[in-house]
């Protein structure tokens, strides 16, 4: 079993900044990647960044020089630190782990967490 928490968050007003942590613990045993995705009513999940273990980082265009992720291996968590927030930014921000070990690949998600960009 893997737990996640998710924090962070809130509301903030445009070009303003926001962090939001997330936390993996349980059964972790090999790390493939951690990433955010983020959701608006009505549309699908979208991915924001990506983060491959030992490899590349991948940035969606709409956050790419804004947006900046980072991990901690030794605490299993995973951090996203918003600058220069838009209005659509707006969305629920989803913390995102792939594991793959012995040939299985097994994902987790946080729970959600709502940013909120207006003044």
């Amino acid at each position: 079993q893997v737990q996640v928490v998710e924090s962070g968050g809130g509301l903030v007003q445009p070009g303003g900044s926001l962090g939001l942590e997330c936390t993996f613990s349980g059964s972790i045993i090999s790390i493939y990647a951690m990433g955010w995705y983020r959701q608006t009513p009505g549309k699908q999940r979208e991915l924001v960044t990506i983060n491959i273990s030992g490899g590349p980082t991948d940035y969606a265009d709409s956050v790419k020089g804004r947006f900046t992720i980072s991990r901690d291996n030794a605490k299993n968590t995973v951090y996203l630190f918003m600058t220069n927030l838009k209005p659509e930014d707006t969305a629920v921000y989803y913390c995102n782990l792939e594991q793959r070990h012995e040939g299985t690949a097994s994902t987790f998600w946080g729970q959600g967490i709502q940013v909120t960009v207006s003044s």
